[in-house]
């Protein structure tokens, strides 16, 4: 019976985690098309227009959406071994996000919670976050941008500074005139000018002010461009690292794993 049990969780397992079988990919292409059709009930159904003639219409499909999901979600909890872990996990917890608000509405009934109801339903739009359980390099991507993170983050630290001095300079310049009230109005100013954005609900009037706005906005084209080659690099030099494998652990779902490794790194069950 046991033999049958584990045979069973095994079988359920390669269909819903893995993408490798013809039963796996059929899972994953029907999962897909019922998150993206899911996602696009939720959008129309915030135009007023179309609320107001296929609400009920649309109430019911999200229903429909809302079991499968919670058919599906059971069902990745029945086929690991560890499903705790699977739960407290980042994508258990996007599951949940994707059919607990629809419950919620339930218990939220009356005039003075429609306020309430309408927040719930706008929740349902993390189901497009389940899109995850497709992107297969989701790992490469995620180990470049840590690797890069502290590139970055000094990075970061050095705008900051710039546009504070910068915004602080053109406070003194302008004189505190022409929407440069205050160093706080300066420096939003510079962010918006530094990333080329350009609002233009405050500019400079003064000859000099003109000149410094100049010089700014040539330095944001090169600020634009350096985390771009420092993600661009990291993410070369994780391709030359080690490739991962695409296999999904069978007792607690994670992914993540050496492509030469015998058992999971996270909670030690066997490939």
């Amino acid at each position: 019976m046991a033999i049958q049990e584990q045979a069973w969780r095994s079988r359920l397992h390669q269909i819903i985690f893995e993408s490798d079988t013809r039963a796996g990919k059929a899972f994953d292409v029907a999962l897909l098309a019922c998150i993206l059709l899911s996602i696009m009930v939720v959008i129309l159904d915030s135009v007023a227009s179309m609320h107001l003639r296929y609400g009920t219409l649309f109430y019911n499909i999200e229903w429909f959406f809302t079991i499968v999901f919670t058919i599906e979600y059971i069902l990745r909890l029945v086929s690991i071994k560890q499903p705790v872990r699977y739960a407290l996990s980042v994508l258990g917890l996007i599951d949940l996000l994707a059919i607990v608000p629809m419950y919620l509405s339930i218990l939220f009934v009356g005039t003075q919670s429609l306020l309430v109801f309408r927040v719930l339903r706008l929740l349902r739009i993390f189901r497009i976050f389940k899109l995850t359980h497709f992107l297969s390099e989701m790992s490469f991507l995620n180990a470049a941008l840590r690797s890069s993170a502290k590139k970055i983050s000094i990075f970061m630290l050095f705008v900051l500074a710039m546009v504070i001095i910068l915004g602080s300079v053109m406070y003194l310049v302008e004189s505190g005139q022409n929407g440069f009230k205050s160093i706080p109005d300066s420096i939003y100013w510079a962010i918006v000018t530094i990333t080329t954005v350009g609002y233009g609900d405050i500019s400079p009037i003064t000859p000099l002010g003109k000149f410094i706005a100049s010089i700014i906005m040539l330095l944001g084209y090169g600020i634009i461009a350096v985390p771009t080659g420092i993600i661009t690099s990291d993410m070369a030099l994780t391709a030359r690292a080690k490739r991962r494998s695409g296999q999904t652990c069978p007792g607690c779902g994670r992914e993540g794993h050496d492509a030469d490794a015998t058992f999971c790194k996270f909670c030690a069950e066997k490939l």
